[in-house]
């Protein structure tokens, strides 16, 4: 008889306005505030920025993280992104083809996503991107990493002109956010979170290397 887990994996859709925490000395949103009962020692795994939403694993299994930034291959994350303006086809290519960010005083790094399109209606691929912001120029982007360099993706559409005015993380890896509400939490069992985080049907550990990119 296999022995039950000691371990609890939860998946949550943080709202904007919260950081990724459940302590901290300034007055933020915090993940306690939540309408959830998180047992003892929960933490997250990687990290949002106090206004980003989406996708946050937590869990109560201290080694996790160890043991996925130990793991060689790269994950990929989705982000669902509103952006200030009405972006051309040519500033989109560029955005496609690779940009430079800064990541120091007096470095850059040339950042290229896996993937970015233009979205049409954000609704259908989430449905609580309504923003009443849409009354102004905006265009809404699909965009994929596999890299995390601190708040890349705010970086990379700030070095085409155009402001970050959303940024909604979809998935991780096979673990996708689906239609969890924002604020909401959705618990894992340990055999069934594992699987998730199998991409290949051999690993048995998620890749999380810096997950700064929001």
């Amino acid at each position: 008889m296999t022995e039950p887990s000691k371990h609890r994996y939860f998946l949550i859709n943080k709202p904007a306005n919260m950081v990724s925490q459940f302590i901290s000395s300034h007055q933020v949103g915090l993940l306690g505030d939540m309408d959830f009962d998180f047992p003892a020692g929960t933490h997250a795994i990687g990290r949002l920025d106090s206004g980003s939403e989406g996708l946050l694993i937590l869990t109560t299994d201290k080694s996790v993280t160890t043991k996925l930034f130990r793991c060689p291959k790269a994950h990929a994350r989705s982000y669902l992104v509103m952006v200030e303006y009405v972006m051309t086809p040519e500033t989109l290519l560029q955005l496609q083809n690779g940009v430079n960010i800064p990541i120091g005083p007096k470095e850059l790094y040339f950042a290229k996503p896996d993937a970015v399109e233009l979205v049409e209606d954000p609704r259908a691929i989430y449905k609580y991107a309504r923003d009443p912001r849409e009354a102004y120029p905006h265009t809404w982007l699909l965009i994929t990493l596999s890299e995390g360099k601190f708040r890349q993706v705010r970086k990379m559409v700030k070095a085409i002109g155009h402001r970050c005015l959303r940024l909604i993380r979809l998935n991780i890896s096979n673990i996708h956010l689906d239609h969890l509400a924002p604020g909401m939490v959705k618990e894992l069992g340990e055999v069934e979170f594992f699987d998730l985080c199998n991409s290949d049907a051999k690993l048995t550990k998620l890749i999380l290397t810096a997950e700064n990119a929001e």
